[in-house]
Formats: C-alpha cells, structure tokens, sequence
C-alpha cells in the first residue's frame, strides 16, 4: 500500500507531467508561428532545440527543410526532408517539397548527378500525388519538371499538358493558366489566346488570366489591343496575393506600346511603372533601351 506521502506527491508528479507537455507544445506553436510570421531566423532556431528534443518528430524536420530551401542549402533541405518522409510517409506535402529540393539540387549539379537527382525529384511529385491527387501544388511541380526534363528521365510536354489539365479538372483558372503557359512555350499563341477567352467568358475579373492575355500580347506582338484592354482592366482591381503587381501591369503596357511602335505611350507605361515601384528593374531598364525623346 502506498504512503500518505507519495500519494500526496501523485498530484505534483502529474502537475509536473502536464506542464512539461503543455510547455513542449507551447514551444512548437511557437516555432510554427515564427515561421509563419517569416522570421525565419528565430524559427530555425526554434526548430532546431524542437529536433534536439524530439528528433523523431517528422513536421519538425518537414519545417527545417523548408528552412534550408529558403536559404538555397539544398544539401541539408533534403536531408531534412528525407528524414521527414522517412518518419511519415504518408504525408503528401512532405514529398512535394523533397520533390522541389531535388529538383533545386537538379539544376545546380554536375552533368552526372544531374539525372539522378532529376528523376528522384520525378519520384517524389509523383509520390505525392499519389497520396492526394487533389495537391495542386505538387502537380503544379510535376508540370513544371514534364516541361522542362528530357524523355530519359520521364519528362515530356505531352505529360505536362495531361498533367495541367488534371489540374484544371480541379481548379479551372490555375490549370487554364498552366495550359496557355504551356502553348505559349511552345508558340502556340491562337491556342493560349483560346484557352484564356474560355476562362475571361466565365470569370471576367480573374486578374490573373486578363495578366496573362496582356503578357501573351507583349510577347508575341499578337492582339494588343486585347491585350492593352485587359492589362488596363488588371489597373482597376487589387492584385491577388503573389500575383504581378500594379508595376509589372504597366511594364506589360510599355511593351505592347513598343511593339505598335508607340515609343511616347511605352515611355510613359514604364515611367509609371516606377512611379508604382522605384525599384522594379525590368521597367527601369525597358525606359533606358528607348532612345531619348
């Protein structure tokens, strides 16, 4: 039979238990905040004390490869990462993003490890769709890697337009977008211009389709007057998040005056451009390639 004592600590030991638990969580939110609130500096540290406490937890090492991304350490990003699949592998996101720590790596490696990497990050999107065929972001990456890989490895355009219009299947405007990205490429303006008139039809104000029939227009020299027409109706609605801002509409504006040749209305675009944004680069060196008035 045990103590009045040690029944008597029972209640501390629990307190204690409780506390430490309810302070361990405490401290990941923590760390996940920092990392949400982009003080990326202070969540790694966060998260680097959470993986020397825990170091089987899997969104903590998911976190830490995420980390290393945004400082172009690929090396450790997919360490992190695999370590993360490794513990949960189940978790579609965590393959997503070894998929673009490959593929990061990918581009920056010699010509033999080029290929290997290539097809680990093939593997890795793939792997995530499989696990949810409604991650977007993964097939977005798997488009992105079809496009641009060679056969040898399993890229392909005819994969990436199968696989844009999944995408569309789920999400009209993103996969619509994908789709003209993928016929613009290719020089296929008319079917571009189709595939965006079938989106504007039923969605009018999608600022990021009128952005991208502007952006075909300055490009190829084709519909400009359609294109000048949506890029001034982008001028009229707020930018969506991570979408080209307000300076980049104008640019676009500058260019497709360059092309008519209307070289005051393109000087005046870029000017306004920089108006908007002192710092937007493309702009300032578009208004430097004019000559002087």
């Amino acid at each position: 039979m045990r103590s009045a004592t040690s029944k008597a600590r029972f209640p501390i030991l629990l307190l204690t238990l409780l506390v430490s638990i309810s302070a361990a969580a405490g401290e990941k939110l923590t760390a996940l905040q920092l990392f949400q609130a982009k003080r990326y500096a202070e969540a790694q540290i966060a998260y680097e004390q959470l993986a020397a406490a825990d170091p089987g937890n899997a969104e903590t090492h998911f976190h830490l490869g995420l980390l290393a991304l945004r400082r172009n350490a690929t090396d450790t990003a997919i360490a992190e990462l695999e370590r993360a699949v490794a513990l949960d592998g189940k978790n579609s996101d965590y393959f997503a993003q070894l998929g673009s720590a490959y593929g990061a790596a990918a581009q920056a490696a010699g010509l033999f490890s080029k290929a290997g990497l290539a097809r680990k990050c093939r593997v890795a999107l793939e792997k995530a769709v499989e696990l949810d065929p409604d991650n977007l972001d993964a097939r977005e990456g798997l488009v992105a890697f079809y496009r641009q890989a060679p056969a040898f490895v399993g890229g392909g355009i005819e994969k990436a337009y199968a696989e844009a219009e999944e995408i569309k299947n789920r999400d009209v405007l993103a996969g619509s977008l994908l789709l003209a990205q993928l016929a613009t490429g290719e020089k296929k303006y008319d079917a571009a211009f189709a595939t965006l008139d079938r989106v504007l039809a039923d969605h009018p104000d999608a600022y990021l389709a009128l952005y991208a029939y502007g952006r075909i227009a300055a490009e190829s020299g084709l519909r400009l007057d359609v294109g000048e027409r949506h890029l001034r109706r982008c001028l009229e609605l707020p930018p969506p998040a991570r979408a080209p801002a307000h300076a980049a509409v104008q640019w676009r504006l500058g260019l497709i005056a360059e092309k008519r040749p209307d070289l005051p209305a393109a000087r005046a675009a870029y000017a306004a451009a920089l108006e908007l944004d002192p710092a937007f680069s493309p702009a300032r060196d578009a208004l430097a390639r004019l000559p002087k008035p």
